[in-house]
Protein backbone atom coordinates (compact mmCIF):
# COMPACT_ATOMS: atom_id res chain seq x y z
CA UNK A 1 0.00 0.00 0.00
CA UNK A 2 2.87 2.41 0.81
CA UNK A 3 4.12 2.03 -2.77
CA UNK A 4 0.87 3.46 -4.16
CA UNK A 5 0.94 6.41 -1.77
CA UNK A 6 4.52 7.18 -2.78
CA UNK A 7 3.68 6.84 -6.46
CA UNK A 8 0.57 9.04 -6.20
CA UNK A 9 2.44 11.90 -4.53
CA UNK A 10 5.43 11.41 -6.83
CA UNK A 11 3.10 12.03 -9.79
CA UNK A 12 1.58 15.06 -8.03
CA UNK A 13 5.06 16.48 -7.45
CA UNK A 14 6.16 15.86 -11.04
CA UNK A 15 3.00 17.49 -12.43
CA UNK A 16 3.39 20.65 -10.34
CA UNK A 17 7.15 20.83 -10.90
CA UNK A 18 6.93 20.57 -14.67
CA UNK A 19 4.03 23.01 -14.77
CA UNK A 20 6.33 25.51 -13.08
CA UNK A 21 9.25 24.72 -15.37
CA UNK A 22 7.05 25.21 -18.42
CA UNK A 23 5.66 28.54 -17.16
CA UNK A 24 8.65 30.23 -15.48
CA UNK A 25 10.76 30.51 -18.66
CA UNK A 26 7.68 31.89 -20.42
CA UNK A 27 7.63 34.64 -17.80
CA UNK A 28 11.31 35.18 -18.58
CA UNK A 29 10.32 35.73 -22.23
CA UNK A 30 7.82 38.43 -21.24
CA UNK A 31 10.28 39.91 -18.74
CA UNK A 32 13.01 40.21 -21.39
CA UNK A 33 10.58 41.73 -23.89
CA UNK A 34 9.39 44.21 -21.26
CA UNK A 35 12.89 45.71 -21.41
CA UNK A 36 12.03 46.92 -24.92
CA UNK A 37 9.00 48.89 -23.72
CA UNK A 38 9.11 52.64 -23.02
CA UNK A 39 8.68 54.01 -19.53
CA UNK A 40 6.58 53.86 -17.41
CA UNK A 41 5.35 50.57 -18.92
CA UNK A 42 8.81 48.97 -18.64
CA UNK A 43 9.12 49.61 -14.90
CA UNK A 44 5.57 48.43 -14.16
CA UNK A 45 5.90 45.23 -16.22
CA UNK A 46 9.32 44.33 -14.80
CA UNK A 47 8.07 44.73 -11.24
CA UNK A 48 5.03 42.56 -11.94
CA UNK A 49 7.05 39.80 -13.63
CA UNK A 50 9.55 39.75 -10.77
CA UNK A 51 6.74 39.13 -8.29
CA UNK A 52 5.20 36.40 -10.44
CA UNK A 53 8.56 34.68 -11.03
CA UNK A 54 9.52 34.73 -7.37
CA UNK A 55 6.19 33.36 -6.18
CA UNK A 56 6.08 30.65 -8.84
CA UNK A 57 9.62 29.52 -8.05
CA UNK A 58 9.35 29.68 -4.25
CA UNK A 59 5.76 28.60 -3.62
CA UNK A 60 5.17 26.04 -6.40
CA UNK A 61 8.32 24.87 -8.19
CA UNK A 62 10.72 24.32 -5.29
CA UNK A 63 8.24 22.50 -2.98
CA UNK A 64 7.13 20.40 -5.99
CA UNK A 65 10.76 19.53 -6.73
CA UNK A 66 11.27 18.47 -3.11
CA UNK A 67 8.10 16.34 -3.18
CA UNK A 68 9.15 14.73 -6.47
CA UNK A 69 12.62 13.81 -5.20
CA UNK A 70 11.48 12.58 -1.77
CA UNK A 71 8.63 10.46 -3.13
CA UNK A 72 10.89 9.15 -5.91
CA UNK A 73 13.43 8.11 -3.30
CA UNK A 74 10.69 6.42 -1.28
CA UNK A 75 9.52 4.54 -4.39
CA UNK A 76 13.04 3.27 -5.03
CA UNK A 77 13.36 2.21 -1.39
CA UNK A 78 10.42 -0.17 -1.86
CA UNK A 79 12.28 -2.02 -4.65
CA UNK A 80 15.99 -1.03 -4.52
CA UNK A 81 16.96 -3.68 -7.06
CA UNK A 82 15.42 -1.43 -9.72
CA UNK A 83 18.61 0.65 -9.61
CA UNK A 84 20.30 -2.13 -11.59
CA UNK A 85 18.03 -1.41 -14.60
CA UNK A 86 19.37 0.83 -17.36
CA UNK A 87 16.10 2.71 -17.83
CA UNK A 88 16.02 3.98 -14.22
CA UNK A 89 19.69 5.00 -14.45
CA UNK A 90 18.99 7.04 -17.60
CA UNK A 91 15.89 8.50 -15.97
CA UNK A 92 17.86 9.58 -12.90
CA UNK A 93 20.45 11.28 -15.14
CA UNK A 94 17.62 13.17 -16.88
CA UNK A 95 16.18 14.17 -13.51
CA UNK A 96 19.61 15.41 -12.37
CA UNK A 97 19.85 17.57 -15.52
CA UNK A 98 16.36 18.96 -14.85
CA UNK A 99 17.30 19.78 -11.26
CA UNK A 100 20.27 21.70 -12.65
CA UNK A 101 17.86 23.51 -14.99
CA UNK A 102 15.65 24.32 -11.99
CA UNK A 103 18.46 26.03 -10.11
CA UNK A 104 19.75 27.75 -13.25
CA UNK A 105 16.28 29.32 -13.53
CA UNK A 106 16.82 30.84 -10.09
CA UNK A 107 20.10 32.34 -11.29
CA UNK A 108 18.41 33.81 -14.36
CA UNK A 109 15.59 35.14 -12.20
CA UNK A 110 18.10 37.04 -10.05
CA UNK A 111 19.92 38.37 -13.13
CA UNK A 112 16.67 39.62 -14.62
CA UNK A 113 15.77 41.35 -11.35
CA UNK A 114 19.17 43.08 -11.36
CA UNK A 115 18.98 43.95 -15.11
CA UNK A 116 22.10 41.83 -15.66
CA UNK A 117 20.65 39.15 -17.97
CA UNK A 118 21.82 39.13 -21.59
CA UNK A 119 19.17 36.68 -22.86
CA UNK A 120 16.72 38.03 -25.42
CA UNK A 121 13.06 37.06 -25.61
CA UNK A 122 13.91 34.84 -28.60
CA UNK A 123 16.65 33.04 -26.68
CA UNK A 124 14.30 32.49 -23.74
CA UNK A 125 11.82 30.88 -26.12
CA UNK A 126 14.46 28.28 -26.94
CA UNK A 127 15.30 27.94 -23.25
CA UNK A 128 11.61 27.36 -22.54
CA UNK A 129 11.56 24.24 -24.74
CA UNK A 130 14.41 22.50 -22.93
CA UNK A 131 12.32 20.80 -20.20
CA UNK A 132 9.76 19.67 -22.77
CA UNK A 133 12.28 17.35 -24.43
CA UNK A 134 13.35 15.84 -21.11
CA UNK A 135 9.75 15.55 -19.96
CA UNK A 136 8.97 13.36 -22.99
CA UNK A 137 12.07 11.21 -22.39
CA UNK A 138 11.31 10.73 -18.68
CA UNK A 139 7.68 9.79 -19.32
CA UNK A 140 8.64 7.33 -22.06
CA UNK A 141 11.26 5.73 -19.80
CA UNK A 142 8.72 5.39 -17.00
CA UNK A 143 6.16 3.79 -19.34
CA UNK A 144 8.35 1.51 -21.49
CA UNK A 145 11.11 0.80 -18.94
CA UNK A 146 13.50 -1.82 -20.35
CA UNK A 147 11.40 -2.07 -23.52
CA UNK A 148 12.19 1.54 -24.43
CA UNK A 149 11.74 1.96 -28.23
CA UNK A 150 15.09 3.65 -28.86
CA UNK A 151 14.72 4.16 -32.61
CA UNK A 152 11.10 5.35 -32.56
CA UNK A 153 11.75 7.59 -29.55
CA UNK A 154 14.80 9.15 -31.17
CA UNK A 155 12.89 10.02 -34.34
CA UNK A 156 9.92 11.30 -32.31
CA UNK A 157 12.12 13.57 -30.21
CA UNK A 158 13.98 14.78 -33.31
CA UNK A 159 10.66 15.57 -35.01
CA UNK A 160 9.47 17.41 -31.90
CA UNK A 161 12.63 19.54 -31.78
CA UNK A 162 12.31 20.40 -35.49
CA UNK A 163 8.66 21.35 -34.97
CA UNK A 164 9.52 23.55 -31.99
CA UNK A 165 12.32 25.23 -33.96
CA UNK A 166 9.96 25.91 -36.87
CA UNK A 167 7.31 27.39 -34.58
CA UNK A 168 9.83 29.62 -32.80
CA UNK A 169 11.26 30.86 -36.10
CA UNK A 170 7.82 31.50 -37.59
CA UNK A 171 6.80 33.44 -34.49
CA UNK A 172 10.01 35.47 -34.64
CA UNK A 173 9.34 36.29 -38.30
CA UNK A 174 5.75 37.30 -37.47
CA UNK A 175 6.96 39.65 -34.71
CA UNK A 176 9.61 41.15 -37.00
CA UNK A 177 7.08 41.82 -39.76
CA UNK A 178 4.67 43.41 -37.26
CA UNK A 179 7.44 45.63 -35.91
CA UNK A 180 8.47 46.70 -39.41
CA UNK A 181 4.85 47.46 -40.31
CA UNK A 182 4.41 49.54 -37.15
CA UNK A 183 7.60 51.46 -37.92
CA UNK A 184 6.32 52.23 -41.42
CA UNK A 185 2.92 53.33 -40.12
CA UNK A 186 4.34 55.60 -37.43
CA UNK A 187 5.87 58.21 -39.82
CA UNK A 188 2.66 58.14 -41.88
CA UNK A 189 0.58 58.90 -38.80
CA UNK A 190 2.97 61.69 -37.78
CA UNK A 191 2.90 63.20 -41.27
CA UNK A 192 -0.90 63.13 -41.43
CA UNK A 193 -1.14 64.94 -38.09
CA UNK A 194 1.23 67.80 -39.04
CA UNK A 195 -1.22 69.78 -41.25
CA UNK A 196 -3.83 69.70 -38.55
CA UNK A 197 -1.32 71.11 -36.06
CA UNK A 198 -0.10 73.83 -38.45
CA UNK A 199 -3.66 74.97 -39.23
CA UNK A 200 -4.16 75.76 -35.56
Amino acid sequence: MAYYWFKAFHIVGITAWFAGMFYLPRLFVYHAEAMEQPEPAQCILKAQYQIMEKRLYSIIMTPALALTVVMGGCLISTEPQILNDLWIQVKLVCVAILIGYHFYCRRLMKQLAADECDFTGQQFRWFNEFPTVFFVIVVMLAVFKNSFPTSAASWSIFAMIVAMAAIIQLYARKRRLERERNELESPAVSASSEPAVSQR
